[in-house]
């Protein structure tokens, strides 16, 4: 019988999940008809999108449970424990329920391995997504939000059936693995979409959504676009939004999740929910009570402590728009970092103009980008260096109470930001 850190330190001795990652639906495939298809075993939402899909899973997740489903939630990366990429009713699965699912995962695969059914043991990325699989079947579940890890026509989350596909907004991001232009990127996360299924499209670029549209049509899906919902009587602040959806429902949504971006994300979760026929009532609350952390989540105040994993150009921007909205006039000090597969070549002059005081930084990873090699990027004239975060954090412990402090970049480097201030 393993323990937990066993299987920890097996999942992460098969490497880096974008590093090795192995797109393509063949071990998938042939892993999940050996565990007798448990993805089969419930209905499924799957999303996919660049950035946005994250809290789109989240508030359609809340909204399905406030309807009184039991539910199954995917999410990747982690932010502290691998176990929070499994969750049934919002609550990340135990270590011991984790560590079973593994168990019967692995010991599965190597079985199959010897066998020559499979040509090698499944990635961390495809272990992961089998075993929360695996364990939605056991735990009973009803509903399954299942987010893409990356893309999504060959991400492994794509051997599921599902009732709705929903694509958050399509940017540039892992450009290596899903082309250089918006219109192979669109392709990629088209993928997802299946005859059979509804489809739900969050506003986005019209190169992208053009994409998305002409797949939906030769595949004879209607995809719903929630965009065409129109809103009034909006009011965004640094804490969320609230708005009335120009509907015959009148649905009045109240979302605390911060940025500008989650007015357009929470009219995708809501039209998805929507097209679920989750009652009003589940539908308000459950966007109203929605949670997701590492992204602009405010943990101290004076001074403001916002984390936010902030790890792609369109992300990068969000958070410039975020700090100009909401922070004009008050110092605002920058703690960054990022992982070295990760474009970076913009983050500079999109960041510089917002920041009072730079610190660049490093997470605890091999893959971290030195701060050393930021530093050209940053056009600034207060641009610091500190090896870790511990490191940085001394230095901002100058900061005034009237001041704001956001720490920024790799998804990595928020957990370790919870780890030593939440």
């Amino acid at each position: 019988m393993k323990t937990y850190p066993d299987s920890v330190r097996f999942l992460y001795s098969l490497g880096n999940e974008v590093k090795t990652i192995k797109l393509g639906l063949e071990r998938m495939d042939a892993l999940m008809a050996e565990l007798g298809h448990p993805e089969r075993g419930y209905r499924v939402v799957h999303v996919a999108g660049t950035n946005g899909k994250g809290s789109t899973c989240a508030m359609i997740e809340s909204g399905l449970r406030a309807a009184g489903h039991r539910t199954g939630l995917t999410i990747s990366p982690h932010l502290l424990e691998p176990t929070e990429r499994i969750q049934i009713d919002r609550q990340p699965v135990s270590e011991e329920e984790f560590t079973r699912a593994f168990e019967h995962v692995h010991e599965t695969a190597l079985r199959m391995v010897d066998a020559g059914a499979l040509d090698g043991h499944p990635t961390y990325f495809e272990t992961v997504t089998a075993m929360a699989f695996w364990l939605f079947r056991q735990q009973g579940v009803e509903w399954a939000v299942v987010e893409t890890g990356l893309g999504g026509r060959l991400d492994a989350t794509n051997v599921v059936q599902p009732s709705l596909c929903v694509i958050a907004p399509v940017d540039f991001d892992h450009e290596a693995w899903l082309g250089s232009s918006i219109e192979q990127i669109a392709f990629e996360k088209a993928g997802i979409l299946k005859p059979g299924a509804q489809a739900v499209f969050a506003p986005m670029r019209p190169d992208a959504a053009e994409v998305l549209e002409q797949r939906a049509r030769a595949i004879g899906v209607t995809g719903v676009r929630a965009a065409d919902t129109a809103i009034e009587d909006l009011h965004v602040d640094a804490r969320g939004c609230r708005y009335t959806a120009a509907t015959p429902a009148r649905y009045r949504i109240e979302c605390p999740l911060a940025g500008e971006h989650q007015v357009d994300n929470s009219r995708t979760a809501m039209t998805a929910l929507h097209l679920l026929g989750v009652p009003r009532e589940a539908i308000e609350r459950g966007i109203r009570e929605a949670r997701w952390p590492g992204r602009l989540d405010r943990i101290r105040t004076a001074p403001d402590i916002i984390l936010d994993g902030a790890h792609n150009p369109a992300g990068v921007r969000a958070l410039a728009r975020y700090i100009t909205s909401h922070f004009a006039g008050r110092r605002v000090w920058l703690i960054y970092g990022a992982m070295r597969d990760k474009s970076v070549d913009e983050i500079g002059d999109v960041l510089s103009p917002v920041a009072g005081e730079i610190i660049l930084t490093a997470a605890d990873s091999p893959r971290a980008l030195r701060p050393d090699a930021l530093a050209p990027l940053f056009d600034h004239p207060s641009v610091r260096t500190a090896p870790r975060l511990a490191d940085a954090l001394s230095i901002v412990a100058a900061a005034s109470p009237e001041d704001a402090i956001f720490i920024t970049g790799s998804l990595l480097l928020v957990g370790e930001a919870y780890s030593l201030l939440a």
